[in-house]
């Protein structure tokens, strides 16, 4: 039996002003995915390194952390082999536009916390974005 690989990526819940910004792209089997950006980390590079580059490329913003929030830990199947995937995540705040999103994603929206809470495909991007409205005080109950 084949060896799992371990796999370590990083990305940002960025907010401002009552909004998420939510990437749409595909999963492993083509289905429409509401999620956060984020990506596997280059070489030599540090998680909020490699998760400001990830928000760039993945949604045209430069980023500025301002807190770590909890890491995210989950198994998939790719080709065959098991995966285990850790990600470290930061809640980030936008300093300026300076491009488009990159092939990998089809839209980068700007949602009203609320409404992204109804569009992430997935819990756990909730219970990030529940997170990070925490972490930045701007929790709308």
């Amino acid at each position: 039996m084949a060896q799992p690989i371990f796999e370590f990526s990083a990305g940002g819940v960025v907010l401002r002003e009552g909004q998420a910004l939510l990437i749409r792209t595909r999963d492993l089997r083509g289905h429409t995915v509401w999620t956060f950006p984020k990506g596997k980390l280059d070489e030599k590079e540090t998680s909020p390194q490699a998760a400001i580059r990830e928000v760039e490329e993945e949604t045209g913003w430069r980023c500025r952390i301002e807190a770590e929030l909890p890491r995210s830990q989950y198994w998939f199947q790719r080709e065959g082999r098991r995966v285990k995937k850790t990600v470290r995540w930061f809640r980030m705040v936008p300093v300026e536009q300076v491009g488009r999103p990159d092939k990998e994603v089809e839209e980068a929206a700007w949602v009203p916390v609320r409404e992204a809470m109804d569009r992430l495909t997935y819990d756990s991007d909730r219970e990030l974005l529940r997170a990070a409205e925490a972490a930045s005080g701007t929790q709308d109950d």
